[in-house]
């Protein structure tokens, strides 16, 4: 019987697996829209990514990013707002693990207000401050700061990939800062 090296990041699929599952079910995500408050907890700035997509097009999105297996809800929340902030970012951790919003992404056009055309997924949804200096990391080129009505407007929903800017249209709505 050999002995095997236990796998380093067992909550991970190979690119195969993952198409393969993709295939087949829904994906957990969770996804976290950064916003800075003042001392009375009013949203002043929201962050956007930008970055370029697999058509070589620049796009905005949020922090966002798969839940592996055995993995919690508020551990991924924390691994993906690091791994998309960097690590000085430090971010304030909802103090529940409710979202905002759940989104349900369809990998058709017309199959929701949310598309990712690789799969269907399943998003929980967070409004994260965030105190600390922001690097983005990963594929992200920078983190963009905009004030809440900017962030809401139509020109940032339409550079935001899958219908994003209408998430964050709703997390502004959640938290009553939009005007």
């Amino acid at each position: 019987m050999a002995v095997r090296t236990p796998d380093p990041n067992p909550g991970w699929l190979s690119e195969d697996d993952l198409h393969e599952a993709r295939r087949k079910l829904p994906i957990l995500y969770v996804e976290a829209v950064p916003i800075r408050i003042d001392a009375v907890g009013q949203v002043t700035a929201v962050g956007t990514l930008l970055r370029a997509n697999d058509a070589g097009e620049i796009t905005r999105l949020i922090v966002s990013g798969r839940v592996m297996y055995g993995e919690s809800v508020r551990d991924a929340l924390e691994r993906h707002l690091e791994k998309d902030l960097g690590p000085m970012a430090i971010p304030q951790m909802p103090a529940s693990p409710v979202p905002f919003q759940v989104a349900e992404y369809f990998p058709l056009p017309n199959g929701g207000l949310y598309t990712d055309d690789r799969q269907h997924a399943v998003s929980l949804c967070y409004v994260v401050p965030v105190g600390g200096d922001c690097l983005p990391r990963q594929d992200a080129l920078e983190l963009t700061w905009l004030t809440p009505e900017a962030a809401a407007s139509e020109l940032i929903a339409e550079e935001m990939e899958g219908g994003r800017g209408s998430l964050i249209r709703a997390a502004l709505a959640h938290l009553g800062a939009l005007r």
